[in-house]
């Protein structure tokens, strides 16, 4: 007998689950475990029919998946929107999907990501009976709220959630202080040397940019000036300096926050390529 219609989508999407997992952990391509991920969650449709838990276990995994695959190709920024494609509003994602993006968002150092979805999640009546409530909040509280300074917020949210008894409360209490105080102290103890360098350290990006700009410019006069000598230039070498270029202005992802100390890298490693191909050795004859 053929299996119901309504277990056809479950039934696919597990089997592209393990396609999707495979091709994550065996294959590393993690382009090709996003796409087995969208279509097993495209294949359970908008919402739970019969055999609800296995359709929202399997639901869940696929998302799980598809967030490891999304943070490998470092496109940590989609990964909200990404699972909101399935889940529509904040206060409907599985506590280990809401767990992974809060992680993720605090390692990348975007914890304001989730300031709103976590609030939004943690208030929603219908989480309230949930196991994972007490620990979420604990998480939400350390990784997110805290480090912004939302103290007031932070507060509210642990006295008025019922789930915590009071030795836990007056516990996450303690955390809040203490991590007041912590901010109180580095505020008063900042030097102003300090608070000059905080706008400079918002705008490093910018500062880089202007400073690719101005290399770029000047290869560009260089360039030109010797244009009709460029047949003696080495062409290993000027592919070599063109690669690096292509990788400092490109492919590099610069608002990642490993990012700089790579870029700079690259920029020497350009440098030194450039100072190669400018060598005496292949530097134009002078002509009488």
């Amino acid at each position: 007998a053929e299996p119901p219609a309504w277990a056809l989508g479950p039934a696919q999407a597990a089997a592209l689950l393990e396609e999707a997992a495979d091709l994550l952990v065996l294959h590393r391509d993690f382009a090709a475990a996003v796409e087995r991920c969208e279509a097993g969650c495209d294949s359970l449709g908008p919402g739970p029919g019969p055999g609800h838990e296995s359709f929202a276990e399997v639901k869940c995994s696929l998302c799980v998946v598809g967030i490891q695959a999304l943070a490998e190709m470092n496109r940590w920024r989609e990964v909200l929107s990404w699972v909101l494609q399935y889940y529509r509003v904040p206060e409907h994602l599985p506590p280990k999907v809401l767990e992974l993006c809060i992680l993720l968002y605090s390692k990348v150092g975007e914890p304001q990501v989730m300031l709103e979805a976590g609030s939004s999640w943690l208030r929603a009546q219908a989480n309230q009976g949930l196991p994972e409530l007490g620990s979420l909040l604990e998480l939400y509280l350390v990784q997110v709220l805290l480090p912004l300074g939302r103290f007031e917020g932070a507060e509210e949210l642990v006295q008025g959630c019922t789930v915590l008894d009071s030795e836990q409360q007056l516990a996450l209490l303690g955390t809040i202080r203490h991590s007041r105080r912590r901010w109180t102290q580095r505020e008063e103890t900042r030097s102003p040397a300090e608070e000059q360098q905080d706008p400079a350290a918002e705008t490093v990006l910018g500062v880089l940019s202007q400073k690719l700009l101005t290399m770029l410019t000047l290869l560009r006069r260089a360039l030109r000036s010797m244009s009709n000598h460029f047949y003696l230039l080495p062409y290993k070498k000027m592919l070599l300096a063109t690669f690096l270029l292509y990788l400092v202005v490109v492919r590099l992802d610069p608002a990642s926050p490993t990012s700089l100390p790579f870029i700079y890298k690259l920029v020497q490693l350009f440098r030194q390529a450039w100072a190669a191909v400018l060598s005496p050795i292949h530097r134009p004859p002078i002509r009488d």
